[in-house]
């Protein structure tokens, strides 16, 4: 039941695409070549001509659509995700054809017309899928397009699972019960109840009317997974696999082949492959030069300020822990008045610090005191962006409180990070700073780095946590 309503879905929507590409191209050649850009137009290719070239261009944006997921079913999509595939798959398909006709050499046919036809085909193309998103995000809202779902197995799995459902009624799906061998019958969770063992599968089918099955055994019961989704497939129910070590894998596990043994890396850091980690370390050195160049002016000033108001050296150096659970010697302009090393080891900065001089509160709240750092960045200490560093004794603290803490030292910390531009710095959630971190080095690309600098000038350097 489920794969034909995939299938209508996805045949649906490649109609409507056809038409939505022909519509968009042909309103591009009449805007070019009849409308306001008529008076420019040199006609050395016909109206046939230009919709020859849709014979290749229709397939084509099917098969892009399709290689960017926008085939798939809208029900847990989000909608920014949904905009985001149509812009790329857009974007790749009117570089192909400029790129192609560059090829073949092909000049006659006017490249304005496929970026007026890019603009409009965008616009049609999202309109289009909001509005059958809005829809059905209200058919379902409303009772109707439900998908009826039963778990197997009362885990964690199951729980968060039946969370985000009832979180997501947008979503249609109606969970029906559980069957668990562990947990008697009419226990519940949330409006969930507990209808048998598992053995009862074949005998609650039948009357039920369902469309899927949710796995959800948890650790303790994977022994049991095999005979399970042979009990499950026999059923002839669409069934999937919950599983419930999310707390131990990714969201999006980095898998390899090795000769048809399937291999689940724990953790996947595209920094460590060696092309992406000299990508990046070329724009850290880019970027810190630069960095250094442009704050000079500024780096002085607060020089003869420190060195005016308080007593002590300018520059203060602190041992943090860094990539590979290696210390380093972290720069810092000096913002508090001269301490013990043991007392300035194990002390956080609290409100109205009293060792805070007064340049340095200035200095800490608007993140001047760390522009030291961009030297870090050059000997290789630090990188751009990245998760913060802290000092020894605080991570032999948290690696035994905060799970996964230690994960952040497998790349170079950062001037700035994901946590960082997201509100997390200072006197804030050290788990929460730990799931942002983790994110950044789990999901890293260069577009990643970008953003973060970008957000950082434009909302990261004031810091109302900084004391």
């Amino acid at each position: 039941m489920i794969i034909d309503n995939q299938k209508q879905f996805s045949r649906f929507h490649m109609l409507i695409d056809v038409l939505v590409i022909s519509f968009s191209y042909v309103l591009a050649w009449a805007i070019r070549f009849i409308g306001p850009f008529a008076g420019t137009a040199v006609r050395a290719k016909s109206f046939r001509d230009f919709m020859l070239l849709l014979l290749l261009i229709i397939p084509g944006y099917l098969l892009l659509y399709q290689a960017f997921s926008l085939y798939t079913p809208l029900r847990m999509q989000g909608r920014r995700l949904v905009l985001a595939n149509i812009l790329k798959a857009n974007t790749l398909g009117l570089l192909t054809i400029i790129a192609v006709l560059y090829v073949i050499e092909e000049h006659d046919y006017s490249r304005l017309t496929f970026f007026i036809f890019y603009v409009i085909n965008v616009i049609l193309e999202c309109g289009f899928r909001m509005t059958v998103f809005y829809i059905l995000r209200n058919l379902r809202k409303k009772g109707y397009n439900q998908k009826q779902v039963l778990l197997v197995g009362y885990s964690r799995a199951a729980g968060e699972y039946i969370e985000r459902i009832k979180e997501n009624p947008h979503w249609g799906y109606v969970v029906r019960g559980i069957l668990d061998d562990n947990v008697p019958a009419g226990t519940e969770y949330r409006g969930v109840k507990v209808l048998g063992r598992i053995a009862n599968l074949m005998v609650i089918l039948p009357n039920s009317n369902l469309d899927e099955i949710a796995i959800t055994l948890g650790l303790n019961e994977y022994y049991r997974l095999e005979e399970i989704v042979s009990l499950c497939e026999k059923s002839g129910v669409h069934t999937k696999f919950i599983p419930d070590y999310n707390n131990i894998i990714p969201t999006k596990p980095y898998t390899e082949d090795i000769l048809g043994l399937p291999v689940i890396n724990i953790r996947y850091v595209p920094l460590s492959n060696t092309f992406n980690a000299m990508v990046k370390r070329a724009m850290d050195i880019v970027g810190a030069l630069i960095a250094l160049v442009v704050a000079s002016p500024v780096m002085l000033v607060v020089s003869i300020l420190i060195k005016l108001t308080s007593r002590g050296p300018l520059i203060y150096k602190q041992e943090r822990v860094g990539l590979h659970n290696k210390t380093f010697r972290m720069y810092k302009f000096r913002s508090m008045e001269m301490q013990s090393p043991e007392k300035e080891k194990k002390a956080w900065t609290v409100k109205d610090d009293p060792r805070v001089t007064g340049i340095g509160r200035f200095m800490r709240r608007t993140s001047i005191d760390e522009l030291p750092q961009l030297i870090n960045i050059l000997k290789g200490d630090m990188s751009l962006v990245g998760p913060r560093p802290e000092r020894p004794f605080f991570v032999e603290k948290f690696r035994e409180e905060i799970p996964r803490y230690m994960v952040k030292h497998q790349v170079r910390p950062g001037l700035t990070g994901w946590a960082q531009v997201n509100g997390y710095r200072g006197d804030t959630s050290i788990r929460k700073r730990i799931e942002y971190d983790l994110y950044y080095i789990e999901n890293w690309t260069i577009g990643l780095d970008i953003k973060i600098i970008l957000m950082t000038f434009f909302k990261g350097f004031i810091n109302k946590n900084a004391y």
